[in-house]
């Protein structure tokens, strides 16, 4: 089976949408330093922000339609997994290590915004609630 006419499904939970995004034929052709083929990331659709379990994007994301507000409780299978966050909204994305917005956070800038390494922030897998809002990441 050809990796181009693959659909990757994602269902975001907090609106119970069900997205298909094929996968594209360069990043079906991604390759590692030593040639092999790598999984491809899946792409976080426009209007929607991606928790990955995976550090560079990698693994089934989490997707939240940014316009449904925020989670003071990530589901289970993302909730203390997140590794890597996008941020494809016009919304800032602020990702907690604890339930209810509390504890260390991240602020993912609007329109792109990406890290790729939550171990950065000290985050790596310690995701906990996802607070999304108009308030700038430095205010």
């Amino acid at each position: 089976m050809h990796l181009k006419s693959k659909v990757v499904s994602v269902l975001a939970f907090g609106s119970a949408v069900l997205l298909a995004a094929p996968v594209t034929a360069d990043a079906a052709s991604a390759t590692s330093q030593a040639g092999t083929s790598v999984h491809a990331a899946i792409a976080c659709p426009r209007g929607f922000v991606c928790i990955y379990p995976g550090i560079n994007f990698r693994g089934q994301p989490y997707v939240k339609r940014a316009s449904d507000g925020s989670v003071k409780h990530l589901p289970d299978y993302i909730r203390s997994d997140g590794s890597s966050v996008i941020n494809n909204s016009s919304k800032t994305a602020r990702v907690y290590q604890k339930d209810n917005y509390h504890g260390r956070r991240v602020c993912v800038g609007r329109n792109g915004g990406s890290i790729h390494d939550l171990r950065s922030y000290q985050l790596n897998d310690t995701t906990h609630s996802l607070r999304n809002n108009n308030t700038s990441c430095g205010g």
